[in-house]
Parts: structure tokens; C-alpha cells; sequence
């Protein structure tokens, strides 16, 4: 199970997810209470060890733009957390080594993703940020071996029978473990991986290439 902790402002915060077992961190770079500056995310990654993935989230920011900070910063890769379109997407997905696309749950949500060339799609509440969890049911359908994330109102309560519902690749947090916007809760940190990777044990596998969302599920 890939568990990606999302929301990351500061070094204490960054290093203890990393040191507790998550496999990827977030930096909010649209605005946000959890919004951090390509200076403060360069400090934060340059003390992380080798191995960790590191997303900056943008919301309907200019591609070139994107593909900017992502390089400046040094991260692993960016999330789209927008309404950006399929070549916006491909722009970015061209210069950058990993790309997750997100899309608001919703029906059909798996054919408004498709030709969506990303590393992973992450299906989040249609508003993003409120921390209220959406029907899982609109789940279903989740193409064959696809990287799908799922995030939206998780916590350390219900992260493991979400996984049992969904059976997505990987699951993303930010609010359901903070003490308050920007500032993690290090026992729900900690529970939080630990319902995780009880949950779905087996280590997640992310290797470089990208996929293209297919309604079918075949991959192109």
C-alpha cells in the first residue's frame, strides 16, 4: 500500500511520516492554509533521505510553471489538483518524472479521466480540502492494475476498511492527521500508517513510467 502524507509545511513534520513509513510526501503550492514556498519545500527536501517521493500540488497553475518548481525544488513529481486539461497534463507528465492527476469523485469517474497520461490518478472529493469522506461506491470500475489513489476524508478510524472497500494502489492524507491546518498530530500520524499498512500489508510498487487512463483498462 503507497501511503502519501500530503499537506507537509515544515522539517519535524516531513521527517517523522518519512521515519514512521510513509513513502511519499505532499507540498501545497496552491493556496491553502498548508500553502508553503518553493524555499521553505527546498529546505524540507534537502534533509529528506533517498527513496522518499515528493509531490508539489498546484491547482490550475501554468504548466511551465509547474515544471519550474518541481526542478527549483527538487521533487520527485507534481500533483494536478485543478481542471487542467489532457494536453496541460501531457505538458508537464513530458518534463517531470511522475505526475498524479486528480479528479473529484463523481459518476463516470474513470471515463472523465481517460487519456489522462499520469503516473496516478487520485480521486478526491469534488471539494477538495474538506476533509469529508465521498461514497466509496463510485469506486467501482477502477481499471485493471491502474495506480489509483484514493483520499478524501481519511483518518485513523476509517483508512483500513477503505482500503478493504476500494483496494486502491495508495492512499492520501493531509487534515485527517493534523493537530491543526499545516501541523501534524504525531499519534495520528502514527496510526494512521500503522491502519494503512495493516490494512494492505504487501510494499507498493512505483516505478518510473507513466500510464495513460483508459476506460478499458489497457494500457498505451
Amino acid at each position: 500500500m503507497f501511503v502519501k502524507i500530503c499537506g507537509i509545511t515544515n522539517q519535524a513534520d516531513a521527517l517523522l511520516a518519512v521515519a514512521l513509513g510513509a513513502d511519499a510526501l505532499g507540498f501545497v503550492f496552491a493556496p491553502s492554509p498548508r500553502q508553503v514556498s518553493a524555499v521553505q519545500a527546498r529546505r524540507v527536501v534537502e534533509r529528506l533521505p533517498s527513496g522518499v517521493l515528493t509531490f508539489g500540488v498546484f491547482r490550475d497553475e501554468l504548466p511551465a510553471r509547474v515544471v519550474e518548481i518541481v526542478h527549483s525544488v527538487g521533487l520527485s513529481g507534481a500533483q494536478l489538483h485543478g481542471t487542467e486539461s489532457r494536453d496541460a497534463v501531457e505538458y508537464v507528465a513530458k518534463r517531470v518524472n511522475r505526475v498524479i492527476k486528480a479528479v473529484p469523485a463523481g459518476k463516470g469517474i474513470f471515463n472523465g479521466a481517460a487519456g489522462f497520461s499520469s503516473w496516478a490518478l487520485l480521486v478526491d472529493n469534488p471539494e477538495p480540502g474538506s476533509g469529508q469522506v465521498f461514497d466509496w461506491a463510485l469506486m467501482d470500475g477502477i481499471p485493471p492494475g491502474r495506480r489509483v489513489i484514493l483520499a478524501g476524508g481519511l483518518t485513523p478510524a476509517n483508512v483500513a476498511n477503505a482500503i478493504r472497500v476500494v483496494d486502491p494502489f495508495g492512499v492520501d492524507v493531509s487534515s485527517g492527521v493534523e493537530a491543526s491546518p499545516g501541523h501534524k498530530d504525531p499519534a495520528a500520524l502514527r496510526a494512521f500508517i500503522r491502519e494503512a499498512r495493516a490494512a494492505a500489508p504487501e510494499a507498493a510498487d512505483f516505478p518510473d513510467d507513466l500510464e495513460i487512463f483508459d476506460v478499458e483498462g489497457d494500457r498505451t
